[in-house]
């Protein structure tokens, strides 16, 4: 039997990074006088994506979206001493190493996400870190999912995608693997957690 693996999102999941992005995103609204609600930003982005903000602002306002994202990345990564961690991160990362279950990330995160991560002392813990610039089509696309069982030969049953977004549960569903999220779902695959250190107790219950 193939172990179990787990592909981890990022903003809102293992790190508390939404202050921060709000952050950056009404500096760069600021440089080009867009206006800025921070609410329906949140709202948007976390139904959404920051990527699917950026793309309909610069509709709107006839700006070049590459333009942009290169303002609101180089803000972002002045903030990244605002990053901190959800609970529980460090204790289900390092339980998961001990049980040893394989770790990896798939996030909409740029290669920002190698530096917080390394900051933060935990890139240790990942195979392999895939963000927006590996070149795999965005979420819930499962190109990114599919890549990675058949570097790595894992096993779809036993491999989980966990986010906190409806967007994670149906690239988990396009992949054909099983999902742990914060939100409920009416994917029969959906692991609903209330935090992260729910995730020990669902594979402890099951043993």
């Amino acid at each position: 039997m193939q172990k179990t693996t787990f592909i981890w999102d990022l903003d809102g999941t293992l790190l508390d990074s939404y202050e921060a992005i709000l952050s950056g995103i009404e500096e760069t609204f600021g440089q080009f006088s867009i206006p800025y609600d921070q609410e329906k930003v949140r709202e948007f982005i976390l139904k959404y994506s920051v990527q699917d903000l950026l793309v309909r602002v610069a509709e709107e306002r006839n700006l070049d979206v590459d333009v942009l994202n290169q303002v609101r990345a180089q803000s972002l990564s002045e903030k990244n001493a605002q990053v901190i961690l959800m609970p529980g991160t460090r204790e289900v990362l390092a339980w998961a190493d001990q049980v040893g279950i394989r770790n990896f990330v798939y996030t909409h995160k740029g290669d920002n996400a190698f530096t917080i991560l390394r900051n933060l002392g935990l890139e240790s813990y990942f195979t392999e870190i895939l963000t927006s610039q590996s070149g795999f089509a965005r979420k819930p696309s499962p190109e990114a999912a599919i890549y990675l069982i058949d570097k790595y030969q894992l096993n779809p049953e036993n491999t989980y995608y966990i986010g906190d977004r409806t967007l994670d549960v149906e690239f988990a569903q396009n992949s054909g693997i099983q999902s742990i999220n914060f939100l409920e779902s009416s994917y029969e695959g959906n692991h609903r957690i209330q935090a992260l250190v729910d995730i020990s107790c669902i594979f402890e219950a099951e043993r």
